[in-house]
């Protein structure tokens, strides 16, 4: 098939690229010039593990442009740009508007699957075929009379794992109430959900990796599915991080406690990571628009509205470990180990690390950071500019009152503790993923302080 993508954030250009390697013809959009120049030329505008790999494998089937040309031999067409938070919680709709008015102008293929991909509102579905169906018709002159169908087909990735979570997904949820469109998805997904491909050898397929089941829903159930998933991951963690905060009180140890409830079936293990909480560009915006659609129709979504809460207590318990220990926060200088807002990427969006930082900046401390990869990105964000960035951890230890280890990137895991420790003036670890080896870092002569331990 020929297939186009607007936009080339996480989800558009890993679904482009994950395509290609399906073999169809895909042609990723962006009105960003200097973006797409980078895409031709071979630059990955992220980190995400693989991706450069799979690009180079596929390159003769991807196409770049700024304009809106390829859609007219579109067999399907997704929206995958950024549906940013905006005051009020509810999604900012601008680039998907946007989307949806130039595919109207440019439609001219017999049929064509328009998806929405971007994580949007309930009843988005029905907005964007109102906006192409419109947008057709002061262009033609005449109605599109069956040109397209609209579906909704939401993204699960994990970034970090986002080309794995494509090739070899838990499930594939499209909603549409055309039957039409819902075949030619199938067809799309097929050598995905049959798991009829010959995979990279860099991203072998799980030995108990099976077919992916297909679910197909309505328009408005298959967006409800995307926020409601996301929203019980929150949960889970927040959760987990209530519990620790009681496992603190009575001398209890959250790690054992997450063991012996995630061992039942019934709840699994994944998200009972006690620590500083989550962060990126999916939870916080997608719980957000859940309580504002919530708001929308009258229902109070007070356990996502605790989720957040919690969430966002966790940040500010980091900074009481810290005068917890040592006292006084003023003229002290406390390294942040990680900026990433989890590890194997360079997302900085909802970083638990730059809220942190502010805090402690608020209370006279002097703040330093390294991360393995998002440097350069931070670099270019001026919502670092008040944070010393370190090349190394050796240099961002040397004379500091305390480390604060916030993603757990495993280059944490492995380092000198001995010899860090020498270079510090106070020998303090808060750790905020409960990553770290407890006992080898005190046997380092450092204290070590952890979430619910």
């Amino acid at each position: 098939m020929n297939i186009a993508l607007i936009g080339t954030g996480y989800v558009g250009l890993t679904t482009g690229v994950a395509l290609a390697f399906m073999g169809h013809e895909t042609t990723c959009l962006d009105v960003d010039a200097d973006r797409i120049r980078d895409l031709e030329d071979g630059i990955m505008p992220f980190y995400e593990p693989h991706l450069a790999d799979m690009f180079r494998l596929v390159r003769s089937r991807l196409h770049f442009h700024t304009g809106y040309d390829a859609i007219a031999s579109a067999n399907v067409v997704f929206i995958t740009v950024g549906t940013p938070p905006g005051e009020d919680g509810a999604p900012d709709l601008r680039y998907v508007r946007s989307a949806a008015e130039a595919i109207g102008k440019n439609l001219k293929n017999s049929y064509t699957v328009v998806v929405n991909k971007s994580t949007v509102p309930i009843g988005s579905g029905n907005w964007v075929e109102s906006l192409i169906r419109e947008s057709y018709e002061s262009v033609h002159g005449t109605k599109p009379n069956g040109r397209f169908s609209v579906a909704s087909n939401p993204e699960f990735l994990r970034e970090g794992a986002a080309l794995q979570d494509t090739l070899y997904p838990d499930r594939v949820v499209i909603g549409a109430s055309d039957s039409r469109a819902i075949e030619v998805l199938h067809g799309l997904y097929r050598p995905i959900l049959e798991q009829a491909f010959n995979p990279p050898a860099f991203l072998p397929r799980p030995e108990s990796m099976g077919a992916a089941p297909l679910i197909a829903t309505g328009l408005q159930s298959a967006e409800l599915v995307k926020y409601a998933a996301n929203a019980f991951l929150s949960l889970k963690v927040s959760y987990i991080n209530e519990i620790a905060q009681l496992a603190e009180r009575v001398g209890a140890d959250i790690s054992e406690i997450a063991k012996g409830i995630g061992l039942d079936r019934r709840i699994g293990t994944q998200f009972l990571q006690a620590g500083v909480g989550w962060g990126g560009s999916c939870f916080g915006k997608d719980t957000s628009a859940l309580i504002s659609t919530g708001g929308e129709y009258g229902v109070e979504m007070s356990i996502v509205c605790a989720s957040r809460r919690v969430n966002y207590r966790q940040r500010e318990l980091v900074v009481e470990k810290l005068l917890h220990n040592l006292k006084i926060l003023k003229g002290r200088t406390i390294g942040l180990l990680g900026l990433a807002f989890k590890p194997n990427t360079d997302d900085l969006r909802d970083s638990p690390a730059l809220d942190i930082a502010k805090r402690l900046a608020q209370r006279g401390a002097n703040v330093r950071a390294h991360d393995p990869i998002a440097m350069p990105r931070a670099k270019e964000d001026p919502a670092w500019a008040n944070v010393t960035l370190c090349e190394s951890v050796e240099t961002m230890a040397s004379g500091s009152d305390a480390l604060v280890l916030v993603t757990d990137w495993p280059h944490y895991r492995k380092l000198d503790w001995p010899a860090i420790g020498v270079e510090m003036r106070n020998r303090l670890v808060v750790d905020g993923r409960n990553y770290l080896d407890p006992c080898g870092v005190r046997t380092a002569g450092f204290e070590y302080v952890g979430f619910g331990r």
